[in-house]
């Protein structure tokens, strides 16, 4: 058994959190895999269902597409990769309607898109993290997963308004488990609020099982009418396609941004520095690879769930082997019509009373990682920056437009509020002036947003770093 240096993100280590679910056995493990793939579910099959590309297909890749971003970041990051929202808005422009014809030409600018992670990979593997990092400090960070868990809220809401008993049940199981609960009980209580909200519903007469009854019980995940390779097969119009690209490649800007945020999160909730290893380049590449494979086979963008993340925090199980393990879950059932049916039936409160827990856990973390990393709100760059980022993340989400559109070469270009704040948060941190000097993973001072002897995203804690069995 061969030790990864894994540097923390400073301060003690959770003494309850598990590091190697190994010790917890492999009964638990199997267990926590299966609560993990059930929390990416509700929002994974949400994106095929609103652009019209298979649930099934959706399923498989998402599986697949873990696999291989744990590949590439030496398997030391616990993400699940599943479907992004951030592309939702590319489908309708480029496949108006769900149109099955044009569905082939948004997969291939989504998969155009995915070569710009590899780019950015690139450039952190040549500059080093610290460079690039220094764009990306907790003060940038930490306020983007703040909006991201925000912004995802209402969708949590509008599904608890369907039947707010039923919703209420579920976050009550949660809570309940999680505070009162003793052992395993209060280590799945994500599975349990699905499971407990599920019967509730279920007894209601909520659910119809019809379709679930109807559906076979084995078939394959694929539709090859709505695959990239279709195109090739049955002529493809370069205008078309040249389009596509353009309106769909420029909101992976917005998506990368999201990514380093992710890991921040991720990095924040663990307590690992998973920026400084395996770095930014590795997950960066693993992220890109899975959202061009699952575009180029019909399955929507790949991006690094929050939900899992959330799932995490509250759990305190942080084992990137139980990710893996609901990857195989989620490969596994993708294969089963039944199984998919039964999740497609599953009510959208249950969805809704579940995702609220995990939204907000989002936040939190969010909020952890301004306040451990100590950013200074009594400067006001900080403060404008903080309110910038989030006040446009939220403002635009929930406006009546719900984005920004603007025209490029004929071209319409749409910019979540996600984006927007993001983007002008990194402006404002590289323009205003007040930064101070952080340790940067090299050992160099290089300008950031925190104090000089804090660990922070891309900084080398000064007391060592802690090993992880791997």
């Amino acid at each position: 058994m061969s030790e990864k240096t894994i540097p923390t993100m400073g301060g003690a280590d959770n003494p309850e959190a598990v590091y190697d679910a190994r010790t917890l056995g492999a009964p638990k493990m199997v267990l926590f895999g299966f609560q993990h793939m059930f929390a990416m579910f509700g929002a994974t099959i949400l994106v095929p269902i609103l652009t019209g590309l298979p649930v099934s297909t959706t399923l498989l890749f998402a599986g697949l597409g873990t696999l291989l971003f744990h590949f590439f970041s030496q398997g030391k990051v616990p993400a699940f990769l599943g479907s992004s929202f951030a592309f939702i808005a590319g489908y309708g422009v480029v496949a108006p309607n769900k149109d099955p014809e044009m569905l082939p030409y948004a997969c291939l600018g989504v998969a155009c898109a995915g070569i710009l992670y590899l780019i950015l990979s690139a450039l952190f593997k040549a500059f080093g993290t610290a460079r690039v990092m220094r764009f990306f400090p907790p003060v940038v960070t930490g306020p983007i997963v703040i909006a991201i868990g925000l912004t995802l809220a209402s969708s949590a809401v509008n599904n608890c308004s369907k039947n707010w008993f039923i919703a209420i049940v579920a976050i009550a199981i949660i809570v309940v488990c999680s505070i009162w609960g003793r052992g395993m009980i209060r280590i799945i209580p994500i599975l349990l609020g699905v499971i407990g909200s599920y019967v509730v519903a279920a007894c209601m007469g909520v659910v119809d099982f019809q379709h679930v009854i109807d559906a076979p019980w084995i078939g394959l995940p694929l539709e090859w009418n709505k695959t990239v390779f279709a195109l090739f097969g049955g002529g493809i119009n370069g205008g078309l396609a040249i389009s596509a690209i353009i309106a769909i490649v420029p909101l992976a800007f917005a998506t990368m941004v999201e990514h380093i945020g992710d890991i921040s999160a991720i990095s924040s909730t663990v307590n690992r520095n998973f920026i400084a290893n395996p770095g930014l380049h590795r997950t960066l590449l693993g992220d890109g690879l899975a959202t061009i494979a699952a575009s180029l086979f019909g399955a929507p963008a790949n991006t690094t769930y929050g939900e899992n993340t959330g799932v995490l925090a509250l759990t305190k199980v942080f084992d990137p082997r139980v990710v893996r393990i609901a990857a195989l879950f989620a490969v596994l059932f993708s294969f089963c019509p039944k199984f998919i049916a039964l999740i497609e039936v599953m009510p959208a409160c249950v969805v809704g009373g579940v995702s609220i827990v995990l939204y907000g856990m989002i936040s939190a973390v969010g909020i952890r990682n301004l306040v451990e990393n100590h950013v200074d709100f009594m400067k006001s760059r900080n403060v404008l920056i903080t309110a910038l980022i989030i006040g446009l993340s939220i403002g635009v989400a929930y406006s009546a437009q719900k984005a920004i559109a603007f025209e490029v070469g004929g071209a319409v270009i749409t910019l979540s509020g996600l984006a927007i704040g993001s983007i002008v948060g990194i402006v404002l941190n590289s323009v205003l002036p007040g930064k101070d000097a952080f340790v940067a993973v090299d050992g160099t001072s290089v300008e950031g947003d925190t104090r000089a002897n804090e660990p922070q995203a891309g900084q080398m804690p000064l007391e060592g770093p802690h090993t992880q069995p791997e």
